[in-house]
């Protein structure tokens, strides 16, 4: 894919208050290989409270043949971590395209509209990664090399909101994987610090404790595809002035598919 901008993409930026320049020097992207994944226990909200005492490898086990119309409903009927509890409804974006986009958006876990309406990034802030994607000649849901496959982090928003917890976000990376091996995308951009958490735990030490800001610039790696960390448009709307940074990150991503 092409780095120059043409008019169009570069009045899209000037419409979301981005100044339109390009990082003088990139980091080259690194080496970085992430290590296997620790298999993933089936657990029950209760096991879920009580540190997983208990749990199978049946989940993990399961998903992994899985393809879209059986992740969709594993998805659907999930009771595997305290996530599911009081929850309206999954949100996931899955289907069974016949061509893989290039790119993987991995996003927060959802909030109240993104679970009433089932979608990942919904609203201003869905808008503004819309109108993001389009500035680097992409669309969401497109099926080709063109397109952006859209998913969140963890599927559940409990009845109770509350930050997933660590064994929420491992129990639920398990559908992340397969999702990921059924798209196949070229690079995945981590919008927010549990979606980075999530994408380099193998590979980054103690990346929970690590501010997001301070993961960007560098090309990190998931099952071998390149990982670049950012912003998520929510916190963008909320603090215009980090625009500018996103789109150096959004760069980034294009040089990986380079």
């Amino acid at each position: 894919m092409s780095l120059d901008l043409d008019s169009r993409q570069r009045a899209m930026l000037q419409e979301m208050g981005v100044r339109v320049w390009w990082p003088e020097a990139l980091p080259e992207p690194a080496a970085t290989v992430s290590a296997p994944m620790p298999r993933i226990a089936a657990m029950t909200p209760a096991a879920s409270r009580n540190g997983g005492v208990g749990a199978s490898n049946a989940l993990a086990d399961g998903i992994a043949a899985m393809d879209w119309a059986a992740l969709n409903q594993a998805i659907a009927q999930c009771q595997a971590c305290g996530q599911c509890q009081g929850r309206r409804a999954a949100v996931f974006a899955g289907s069974a395209a016949s061509r893989q986009p290039d790119w993987l958006v991995l996003g927060e876990p959802p909030d109240d509209n993104e679970e009433r309406l089932g979608t990942p990034f919904v609203g201003q802030a869905g808008q503004l990664l819309d109108n993001m994607l389009k500035a680097v000649g992409v669309q969401r849901g497109a099926v080709d090399a063109r397109g952006a496959y859209l998913s969140n982090v963890v599927k559940c928003r409990p009845a109770v909101a509350r930050n997933p917890q660590p064994q929420d976000l491992a129990t639920c990376e398990a559908y992340l994987r397969r999702e990921v091996a059924l798209v196949q995308p070229k690079v995945i951009l981590a919008l927010g610090r549990f979606a980075a958490q999530v994408l380099l735990q193998g590979s980054v030490p103690d990346v929970g404790t690590i501010p997001l800001g301070k993961l960007r610039g560098q090309v990190y790696s998931y099952q071998n595809i390149p990982v670049i960390v950012s912003y998520p448009p929510a916190y963008l709307l909320r603090t215009p002035q980090d625009k500018a940074r996103a789109w150096a990150d959004w760069c980034l991503a294009l040089s990986a598919l380079s």
